[in-house]
């Protein structure tokens, strides 16, 4: 069981950009970073318990939020054919989609953090690289997304925000239950 503490040094220095994309990416940067913060100091046990009455842990938490922010920006480049029709996904599917919040057998805390340090790196360089952050994709097939057409990369960007900014609480409450730390205060 390594205890893991993740530092400033691991999250991705975002790309040199004067414009739009600079702001979203440093908020975005910190955001990161208050998830990270959570399992400062963590086992790889603790990163897998439950502490409350949902099935999410701390390892969980980062995997799924890596996992959306990958999907999202292989949405920015490729449109929604990088997505799954989520109408059609299969038992096994919405099983997989499962495991994204937990942590697995042989999977580590170093390793998740690794994994998510790695998606944020590729984000900053896609959003740094972008042309145009009005280029829009139609969305895929989804019943939350009904009525809504189509995501421009900005659209996409606060999205991944949100959800960062969402599941970074979301892991303040569940370190909180853990052992009463709290990523501020």
């Amino acid at each position: 069981m390594t205890v893991n503490q993740p530092t400033t040094d691991q999250s991705a220095e975002a790309p040199a950009v004067a414009d739009e994309r600079a702001d979203l990416l440093v908020v975005l940067a910190r955001h990161r970073e208050f998830l990270r913060l959570t399992t400062r100091g963590l086992t790889d046990e603790q990163a897998g318990l439950r502490t409350t009455v949902s099935e999410l842990c701390l390892g969980g938490l980062i995997k799924h939020v890596a996992a959306a922010e990958r999907s999202w920006v292989d949405f920015i480049l490729e449109g929604p054919s990088s997505r799954p029709d989520f109408n059609d996904m299969t038992p096994e599917d919405w099983a997989r989609r499962a495991d994204e919040f937990k942590m697995l057998p042989g999977e580590t805390l170093a390793g998740v953090l690794d994994a998510y340090a790695e998606v944020a790196r590729r984000t900053e360089e896609v959003v740094a690289g972008l042309p145009d952050l009005n280029a829009s994709w139609s969305l895929p097939k989804a019943p939350w997304f009904e009525g809504q057409p189509e995501w421009s990369a900005r659209r996409v960007l606060l999205h991944i925000l949100a959800e960062t900014s969402q599941h970074a609480g979301h892991a303040d409450i569940i370190r909180e239950a853990l052992d009463g730390a709290k990523t501020m205060g």
